[in-house]
């Protein structure tokens, strides 16, 4: 027999009961993710049964004589730009008029969920979903009708595509996060699901939807994100584990992404999906997936052409540093407890990392489904533990990147995570949500600080330059003709080097000039 282990586990009577328990547990569990979904949904049905005109409160004729407003079942409906763009929750499908045009995402643009969680949707979701409206909004065949973006009665579709019409609001229109939010929960609008992480279990932070357009419009602002040079189908061809999984949370300075191995492969490793088969099912037959690998090797030539030069690997050693290091990246370990948080001295060591390191940081964390990792996992939830990750670069790669992005960035915790989540869906999760809100005040102090020195040792170096420039013009005589031209060249090079980081005066440059010239003699 290949696996006699297996085998004898399977067919024990004590195996078979510790099964049975987890069954129960786990049914449990999910019923009670969904109360709050049940809640919503049953709110959302009192404001249907009103049974108003799907467009009256919009105040728009063309729209309110629209086909199926009575037939669709309104839920709510908001106006986005007046007499043409619209935003509405309806029962059932509508059809398009001669008046109106309907269109849905809800099928289109589909989260991939990891566990419980269901959005916010991706970045290359929500940059196809803006050039998707643009181009309706610029259509000739639809420039006399009015455009009318619809979801289901689906909570989770629902928060979905209010966030993508939320976020076109301020990457096209320009408008604030509350602008934006407000017409999406005027009215008789029920309120949206919040967001969760992706772990088993009750959610104990709350994502909201407003969270997730302050981080849009901060990612924008501090330039995490351009409509215009944003590339879709580079982030989803980066993001799939055959292509290295990893995506960038700050463009050219965070890379998340999942560990190497040892060699590149096809693994035979327990899938997500198939786990949870494994944990409804109760059989351990089902264990293998082919699973693609990748050794330190493939990413160099990436990481090269994007400017990667140092590499931090927050879980156990799967390979040898050395192989980063003899290819001439920096490679630092910082480990800790998947799904824990990192300690204080961990902390300070990545942002003293990121602080003094020239170039983009790849950041990685992994946990390997093997089949002790499946026993700890089932272990957890009977102690009822939810949060042990089993997936790579999500939850200790985004906690820590989170922290520096609020120091430097002055993010708040809810923004770090929403934004996070955006870029690299699954991010975050259990303790590490609320180790984000705890950090989040002595963050702000510690980039206060930062950025105080920084500015004073700026101020400084500029006072240190032009103590140079002067001593190398007042050092300058006739009898050192010969030297003069190498007086020139220094005084050059200070001001060239200076310009670009400080920033000398008009008066600077002159002195630069003054120092090439040969004083008159007084004779």
């Amino acid at each position: 027999m290949r696996f006699p282990l297996l085998h004898w586990i399977i067919h024990n009577p004590k195996f078979r009961f510790l099964c049975g328990i987890i069954q129960m547990y786990l049914a449990s569990a999910l019923k009670h993710m969904h109360i709050g979904e049940q809640h919503l949904t049953d709110r959302l049905d009192a404001k249907s049964s009103m049974k108003k005109d799907a467009f009256e409160s919009i105040n728009n004729s063309s729209l309110r004589h629209s086909a199926g407003s009575d037939d669709c079942d309104l839920v709510s409906a908001a106006e986005i730009i007046r007499d043409q763009f619209y935003f509405a929750t309806l029962r059932s499908k509508p059809k398009s008029t001669s008046h109106t045009h309907y269109f849905s995402i809800d099928d289109e643009l589909i989260y991939e969920n990891f566990y419980a969680d269901f959005g916010p949707l991706n970045l290359a979701q929500l940059h196809r979903y803006c050039c998707k409206v643009n181009k309706k909004l610029k259509s000739i065949s639809l420039a006399k009708k009015k455009i009318v973006h619809y979801t289901s009665f689906d909570a989770r579709k629902r928060a979905n595509a209010a966030f993508l019409v939320g976020a076109y609001q301020i990457i096209h229109l320009k408008r604030t996060p509350e602008e934006a939010y407000r017409p999406l929960v005027s009215g008789n609008s029920p309120p949206y699901l919040p967001y969760r992480d992706a772990s088993f279990g009750p959610c104990s932070y709350n994502l909201t939807l407003l969270d997730c357009l302050h981080a849009v419009d901060r990612a924008i602002t501090h330039r995490f994100y351009s409509f215009d040079s944003f590339d879709p189908d580079e982030y989803e061809h980066y993001e799939r584990v055959e292509n290295g999984d990893f995506n960038w949370i700050l463009p050219e300075k965070f890379l998340a992404f999942s560990g190497p191995h040892p060699r590149s492969k096809i693994e035979n490793e327990i899938t997500k999906n198939q786990l949870m088969l494994v944990l409804q099912s109760i059989s351990f037959m089902i264990f293998k997936s082919r699973y693609p690998l990748h050794a330190p090797e493939a990413y160099f030539p990436y990481f090269r052409k994007h400017g990667v030069s140092c590499i931090v690997r927050l879980n156990k050693k799967m390979y040898d540093a050395r192989r980063f290091q003899d290819a001439g990246f920096d490679h630092h370990d910082l480990f800790f407890v998947d799904g824990s948080t990192p300690s204080d001295s961990i902390l300070k060591r990545f942002l003293d990392i990121c602080e003094n390191t020239d170039g983009a940081i790849a950041v990685h964390c992994k946990a390997i489904l093997t089949f002790v990792n499946v026993i700890t996992y089932v272990t957890r939830i009977l102690t009822k533990l939810h949060y042990f990750s089993l997936t790579a670069g999500l939850g200790r790669t985004g906690t820590l990147i989170g922290c520096y992005m609020m120091k430097h960035y002055r993010f708040t915790a809810a923004e770090t995570i929403a934004w996070i989540r955006t870029a690299r869906p699954g991010s975050i999760i259990g303790p590490q949500q609320h180790y984000l809100e705890d950090k989040q005040h002595s963050m702000w102090v510690q980039g206060d600080i930062y950025r105080a020195e920084v500015n004073q040792g700026r101020a400084r170096g500029k006072n240190i330059l032009m103590r140079r420039v002067t001593s190398e013009i007042d050092d300058i005589s006739l009898r050192d003709r010969n030297n003069n031209d190498d007086k020139y060249k220094i005084a050059v090079t200070v001001y060239n080097v200076s310009r670009s980081g400080v920033g000398l005066s008009q008066g600077d440059r002159l002195r630069a000039a003054k120092a090439r010239r040969h004083p008159r003699s007084a004779t």
